[in-house]
């Protein structure tokens, strides 16, 4: 035989880009799974237009960087509170009951920020009652958008359902920050907050389709019992703990969404504020329509880690650049190292939690996922107030690298996890109803 019989011919062109396109199995396989898709593409469409018109309004009536940032601080502890209920009640009711009442409620908090914005003179206090009841809210609506995924979807599937979920979050975000810049340059702030009012009345009727998701006959009733019950799990299962702890390291000290106004300042560059806001997501977005990828990997804590360091590294890149475009480039960069993070912890989270922890689970998961950047809008506010925006950036990235690595060397159970042999995935992959 010669050494040209002996070569395997090269992978078509056409296969290997097959390979890095998204997996649409869930979408083909579940009719839940595309009507949760379509009203979450909705509803953080308008979420994100408010994300903006919050802040730049705050900043238009104070001109304070400290009273941006404790947007975070007044959204923390109804955070804290509602999430870890949230996650309790999602395991003891019918979830699909508890997604419509929590959607319904958030739309008449949008209703609240159009009518205050409609005043001869808005009150400022109004926005910071809404932005805590809108935390509270999302903290009982999360854990049970997140703990449903896992019943309708196979387990086969589910990292390709959470890369196509990272997409539908993320095209909303580049596409509702952008047009937020225009609507409230051009139509003003009423706009923007009536365009969100309107896409929450859109996805309450798609989510009205959904099929009903009971609990389990023997279910706990929400009670700090149950939570300690889910909190006890997740510190018994290092790789879990190491997930969360890493998410939050990461959001603490490399979050400075809610500076952006005052570095867009600095930076000679107002017009660019939709785009500094839109550019992680450009980064998020260019990693979830090539995961094709994900799904052949299998160390999902060293992707954790990793991803969450490229986030690090790529703002304090952004901090240290005097020149706009290049500022987005690292910011773009940042997110598409979030998404691998992100990704990898869904991953782990929707393969290894038995269904009837999976709510509480998802509670505490939402308070490592949005306790970390609500912390981090007010050390982002509070260090550019004493040292100027550009350095907030660079240093929280630094920082951030610091403490990953810090922790990737403290919980080597995250970094040695593997799904093929990992017990508590194989022990959900048996009882999975869809294989």
């Amino acid at each position: 035989m010669t050494a040209e019989d002996d070569h395997t011919p090269p992978e078509p062109p056409r296969r290997r880009t097959r390979a890095l396109l998204p997996d649409l199995a869930p979408w083909r396989s579940s009719r839940d799974f595309r009507l949760m898709w379509t009203a979450g593409l909705v509803t953080a469409f308008g979420s994100f237009l408010t994300m903006v018109a919050l802040p730049l309004q705050i900043k238009e009536l104070t001109g304070s960087a400290v009273a941006v940032g404790a947007i975070g601080a007044v959204e923390l502890v109804p955070l804290i509170v509602f999430g870890l209920y949230g996650g309790a009640l999602a395991d003891a009711v019918d979830r699909r009951k508890l997604i419509l009442a929590t959607e319904a409620g958030l739309g008449l908090l949008s209703v609240l920020l159009l009518v205050n914005s409609l005043l001869p003179d808005p009150m400022l206090w109004p926005l910071y009652v809404v932005a805590a009841l809108t935390s509270a809210l999302m903290g009982l609506q999360r854990p049970a958008i997140d703990a449903v995924v896992a019943r309708i979807v196979p387990h086969d599937q589910l990292t390709a359902a959470a890369a196509l979920n990272s997409m539908r979050w993320q095209l909303s975000a580049i596409a509702g920050p952008s047009l937020a810049g225009v609507v409230v340059a051009y139509a003003g702030l009423p706009f923007a907050y009536g365009l969100d009012l309107l896409t929450f009345v859109a996805s309450l009727l798609l989510a009205l389709r959904l099929t009903p998701a009971p609990p389990a006959h023997d279910a706990d009733p929400p009670s700090l019992r149950a939570i300690g019950e889910g909190a006890r799990y997740a510190w018994r299962r290092k790789e879990l703990l190491g997930t969360y702890a890493v998410d939050m390291a990461a959001m603490f000290f490399a979050f400075p969404n809610a500076i952006f106004p005052f570095l867009a300042d600095d930076l000679d560059a107002p017009w660019a504020l939709g785009l500094m806001y839109a550019a992680g997501s450009v980064g998020s977005v260019a990693v979830s329509v090539t995961s094709g990828w994900t799904s052949r990997i299998h160390r999902h804590g060293r992707m954790v880690v990793l991803g969450a360091a490229v986030w690090g590294l790529a703002m304090a890149a952004a901090g240290w650049t005097s020149n706009v475009w290049l500022v987005l480039l690292c910011l773009a960069v940042a997110g598409g190292g979030d998404m691998v993070s992100g990704l990898f912890r869904a991953t782990i989270w929707n393969q290894t939690i038995p269904d009837k922890l999976r709510g509480r689970l998802a509670g505490i998961e939402l308070l490592s996922y949005a306790t970390g950047p609500q912390l981090g809008q007010v050390r982002a506010g509070t260090t550019a107030g004493l040292t100027g925006a550009r350095v907030a950036v660079w240093s929280g990235g630094l920082a951030c690298v610091a403490s990953v690595a810090l922790l990737a060397v403290a919980l080597p159970r995250l970094m040695a996890y593997d799904a093929r042999t990992d017990e508590h995935a194989r022990a959900v992959r048996t009882a999975a109803p869809h294989q």
